[in-house]
Parts: C-alpha cells; sequence; structure tokens
C-alpha cells in the first residue's frame, strides 16, 4: 500500500499534465475550435478508453463477420509497430512488420476484404475510397481518440474485469482519456465478460459508466475455438487432447490472464512464458522456448493466440524442430445475454449502414 501511495504521488504531476492535454483537444473538438472530418460512407468506429487488452480486433471481427453478408466493408488501422509509413493494403502472407499483427490477422481471416494501414485515418479513408469506389463502409480499428474523423458509429469496448471507474490517467493508471469521455460512444460493450450477467449487475454498470438515453450498453464474451495449428500438423484436434501433453503456454498480449485460464480449465500440466504486447519475438525467447520443450521426457505442445500466431509464422527464426507442436485458439465474440439482445445490437448496426450508403441499395 505505501509503495502504491508513494507511486501515485511520484505520477501525479505527470498524469495531471497529459489529463489536461487531453482534456483540452477534446473541449477543442467539442466545441468545433478543431474541426472534425466527416465522410459521405458510413463510418464505425471502434475503440476503447483503456490502454490494450479490451477485445478490439475480435470485435473489428465480429463486425466484418456479420456485415459482409450483405456489404462491402473494409477496415482502416494505424497498423501499430509496422516498420512502414503512410497508406498500405494488406496483403494475405504480408510480413507483420510492414503492416501490423492485427490488421494481418484480420486480412488473414478475412481475405475478401479491404484492410488496409494509415497513420492518418483522413488519408486512409480517401485512399479506400479512391481505389476501392465498391466499398459500402469503412471500419476504423481503435479510432476512440482519433478525433479528426468524426464517425456515424462510434462502439466504445470496456474491460468487464478493469472498469474504467475505478482506473486513472496515465501513467499512474491505465486511461488514456477521462472515463466521461465515454459519452461520445453510441455503443458501449463491457467486453471478456461471464457466461451470465444479473440484471441487477447491468442496472449498476450502466449507472457506473452513466449511460446516457442516445447510448446502449451491450456485453460481449470471448468463445475459444479448437486449436488449429500454426504450420502443419496433426498433433491435436481438440481442445480436450491438451491432456495428453505438458502445455508450453507463449503469449505476447496485453491480458494473457483469461486466455491462460481458459487453458487451465483442460490441463493442469502447463508452463507460460509471458511477453509484452505486440512484442517482437527474439532468438532469446526460441532458444527459451526450445529449453523447455527438451525438458524431461513429457510430450509437449505449445499453444498461442491468433495474434501471436501472426508474428511467430513470419518469423524465420522459429525454430524448424517446434513447428510441428505449435497451434493457436482462434477466438470469436458472441453478445451475453438472449437472443432479442443479440438482433437488437446487429439491427442497430445494419440501420446505421443502410441509412448512410451512398448508393442507398437496399439490402434485405
Amino acid at each position: 500500500m505505501f509503495l502504491r501511495i508513494l507511486k501515485i504521488l511520484l505520477l501525479f504531476p505527470f498524469s495531471f499534465f497529459y489529463g489536461t492535454i487531453v482534456r483540452i483537444k477534446n473541449f477543442l473538438y467539442d466545441f468545433n475550435i478543431l474541426k472534425s472530418s466527416q465522410f459521405d460512407i458510413p463510418i464505425i468506429s471502434v475503440g476503447n478508453i483503456s490502454v490494450g487488452g479490451t477485445g478490439k480486433t475480435p470485435h473489428v471481427e465480429f463486425l466484418v463477420s456479420i456485415l459482409q453478408k450483405d456489404f462491402k466493408p473494409a477496415v482502416l488501422s494505424r497498423g501499430y509497430q509496422r516498420k512502414t509509413k503512410g497508406f498500405r493494403e494488406v496483403k494475405v502472407g504480408d510480413n507483420y512488420l510492414l503492416s501490423g499483427d492485427e490488421p494481418l490477422q484480420i486480412k488473414e481471416k478475412f481475405p475478401e476484404i479491404i484492410v488496409a494501414v494509415c497513420e492518418n485515418r483522413k488519408i486512409g479513408i480517401k485512399k479506400i475510397i479512391e481505389l476501392h469506389p465498391e466499398t459500402d463502409l469503412i471500419i476504423l480499428d481503435d479510432a476512440f481518440q482519433h478525433r479528426r474523423v468524426k464517425p456515424g458509429l462510434s462502439i466504445l469496448l470496456i474491460n468487464y474485469n478493469k472498469p474504467i471507474k475505478d482506473d486513472h490517467l496515465l501513467p499512474i493508471g491505465r486511461l488514456r482519456e477521462p472515463a466521461n469521455s465515454s459519452h461520445r460512444a453510441d455503443i458501449l460493450i463491457y467486453t471478456k465478460c461471464p457466461e451470465k450477467i444479473t440484471s441487477i449487475e447491468r442496472r449498476i454498470i450502466a449507472q457506473d459508466i452513466k449511460i446516457f438515453p442516445y447510448q446502449s450498453l451491450y456485453f460481449s464474451k470471448i468463445i475459444y475455438q479448437n486449436p488449429v495449428p500454426v504450420f502443419e500438423s496433426d498433433l491435436i484436434q481438440r481442445i480436450n487432447d491438451l491432456d495428453k501433453y505438458k502445455v508450453i503456454i507463449i503469449t505476447g498480449i496485453a491480458n494473457p490472464e483469461q486466455f491462460v485460464n481458459y487453458i487451465s480449465t483442460y490441463t493442469k500440466n502447463y508452463q507460460h512464458l509471458k511477453f509484452p504486447d505486440h512484442h517482437k519475438f527474439k532468438k532469446s525467447d526460441f532458444e527459451e522456448l526450445l529449453k523447455l520443450e527438451k525438458q524431461n521426457d513429457d510430450k509437449k505442445i505449445i499453444i498461442t493466440t491468433e495474434k501471436d500466431a501472426v508474428r511467430i509464422k513470419n518469423s524465420e527464426i522459429f525454430p524448424e524442430e517446434l513447428k510441428s507442436l505449435l497451434f493457436c485458439i482462434p477466438i470469436k465474440i458472441e453478445v451475453v445475454g438472449d437472443e432479442k439482445e443479440k438482433i437488437e445490437l446487429i439491427k442497430k448496426i445494419y440501420k446505421y449502414v443502410r441509412e448512410n450508403k451512398r448508393n442507398k441499395r437496399i439490402h434485405i
């Protein structure tokens, strides 16, 4: 407790300065002193207030999966930690260093849609419209703080396990901007929720976050799929097969706890190699993995996340002898609640896209 108080005291001036800058920026945009660009094409923003771990990429994939049936969506991301600059279309088979791991993950899962990266979202939107005029809508990944573009529909994600009402601004806490900035969102989704949430808990959360009449609140959960080989292998087909092996879990994501907890429900014989979010795996990391694989006579299997698999698969230094052991666990998003809630959320998104399409084509 003493160390925490000392940390807060030491970091308070930096947090206060950071918060002041953010509040001034938001004030200038809120009162139209700084201008936000608007486009005559539906723009859906998916973002968060806290740093990492809310599930932006799987929620973008959720939107793509439901919208691509009737529309032609495109995804635009900043391309965090890529080594390129400016606008770039992501191609299947790209090196993640050219586009970022998350955009590449989306492209490889949905190869038929346009996925692009550009640090300037305004330029990126213009380029997509110019190069692909058939595009019906653009989904902006991680764009809640990007005030230069005004989305027509803003979706804010909040980690159920790390509520923003109890958090603080950077660097004391994990908030990118004050919690009351959530008023800019049209739809708020509490992510990584348990299977069921009581009506009382829903009301408490709505009061905590101060939901306005124009906003809608939903809850989502992660659904883990069966493991799939990152390279080529037929060692396991089902998650239940894990108990036959010593499992080595390797992660480089913001909050791996839920992923590891999920694995632990199928086997207690595991070891976790944890790295920072978006970690660029080095030779020494794989050497450590090799050492673990060679320890004792247990049969080993290596499990990682989809995002980590994108970076590992691109690595030229991943040991050949480990390739058949490496599997990732894909995930998808489901709305927590009855079927009525799921349909309501999808209808709300469809309604926005239909009413704002440039050519106003009618979709069923």
